[in-house]
């Protein structure tokens, strides 16, 4: 790769970085990546609807297999230093970065353009779990053969100069929780249901829900509002949040099934009226041989056998395994990218080895022209 590359992938990492969106508001990223792709040769695609752009390039009409590159692009909403703003602790912005710089790298070799038909997809909502559904929608993959991911990992999991071919995700869904009742005096607690109490009883019922402990699995209240200034009201109503993983789609259902029945057990329990409604889900990953093969020999060739590490096995969650959901017949792989990224991912002072991205690049280029049999 050469130094203008590296050094416009590393300055363009750094504006998006800057420029940080959250999701289905990516409007100012959709522009700067269609303008990006089209003032290197792509055929550019964007939507009414939504945000997201679509890349074509390379030779479309030969009827070769259609290699698609996916990056997410929308951050997340969080408090920094103090104040609440959209931040790119999830890597987001060294995602698209680093397939920019897979465009940049294909750019540079007229002789390759016309041997590969790749589409560059940058998926709006990955953290709504709602993007690449809204992209199948939009019929992005119907045509497309391989599909190709990228997600930088914390250092807990891998180091800087090692990758994965393959991050088996797992499956997650959320729900936002509404307990609906009336408030009551301070010395009178017999006139209503301490509305922090319920949600104390479903915290523990929670924890008693046991599936196969071989499948990692686990269920959590992770907010709870209830209550005011006023320290002699009991309160009646509140909203709290769920968040439900699980290894497998199966043990998913089962999950769900559980914590449904809890919730429908306290409403008859204490008669009171409560909304569940899901405000995100993510299938666990499909895995394909033959795409993770393809990574894996990339990999090999970018950090030697040293820095190849076996399959990723994790407990977050990606909405990337819908497109091969949706379309079962997708060759498909995210590489989990070693860059010592600290404290953790979602952490708002996240951080990681720069210089890692363009390991990813590098990795990516040779993926893709693996499947072209290209040099």
């Amino acid at each position: 790769m050469n130094h203008a590359i590296e050094q416009r992938i590393i300055d363009t990492f750094q504006h998006l970085h800057g420029h940080a969106e959250i999701s289905w508001q990516e409007v100012e990223t959709t522009k700067y990546l269609a303008n990006l792709l089209s003032e290197s040769g792509c055929t550019v695609r964007t939507f009414d609807d939504c945000t997201g752009v679509i890349g074509d390039f390379g030779n479309f009409d030969r009827g070769l297999p259609i290699v698609a590159v996916r990056a997410d692009i929308d951050a997340l909403w969080q408090e920094v230093n103090g104040t609440f703003q959209a931040n790119h602790s999830c890597g987001h912005d060294a995602h698209m970065a680093m397939v920019l710089g897979l465009l940049w790298k294909l750019e540079q070799e007229e002789a390759v353009k016309d041997n590969i038909a790749v589409r560059f997809i940058f998926q709006p909502a990955e953290e709504k779990g709602a993007g690449a559904l809204k992209m199948v929608e939009k019929n992005v993959v119907d045509d497309v053969t391989y599909l190709f991911g990228v997600h930088v990992r914390p250092v807990q999991e891998t180091k800087l100069g090692h990758a994965t071919p393959v991050i088996v995700h797992g499956a997650t869904k959320m729900y936002q929780g509404t307990i609906k009742g009336d408030d009551a005096h301070g010395a009178r607690p017999h006139l209503n249901d301490n509305v922090i109490e319920i949600g104390a009883q479903i915290v523990n019922l929670l924890k008693q829900i046991h599936l196969d402990p071989l499948v990692p699995h686990s269920v959590k209240m992770t907010s709870f509002q209830a209550g005011g200034e006023s320290s002699n009201i009991i309160p009646g109503n509140a909203t709290f949040s769920l968040d439900l993983r699980a290894q497998t789609n199966e043990d998913m259902d089962l999950l769900n099934s559980k914590v449904t029945n809890i919730i429908e057990m306290i409403k008859n329990l204490f008669e009171v009226e409560i909304e569940l409604e899901a405000s995100g889900e993510i299938a666990a990953a499909r895995l394909n041989d033959d795409a993770i093969c393809l990574m894996r020999k990339a990999i090999v060739e970018v950090l030697g056998e040293a820095g190849l590490d076996d399959p990723l096995i994790t407990p977050g969650g990606d909405d990337f395994h819908y497109y091969t959901i949706k379309k079962p017949s997708l060759k498909a792989t995210m590489l989990g990218l070693g860059c010592n990224l600290e404290p953790g991912l979602h952490h708002p002072e996240m951080s990681f080895d720069r210089s890692a991205l363009l390991t990813g690049t590098n990795i990516l280029y040779h993926a893709v022209k693996n499947v072209y049999g290209v040099k």
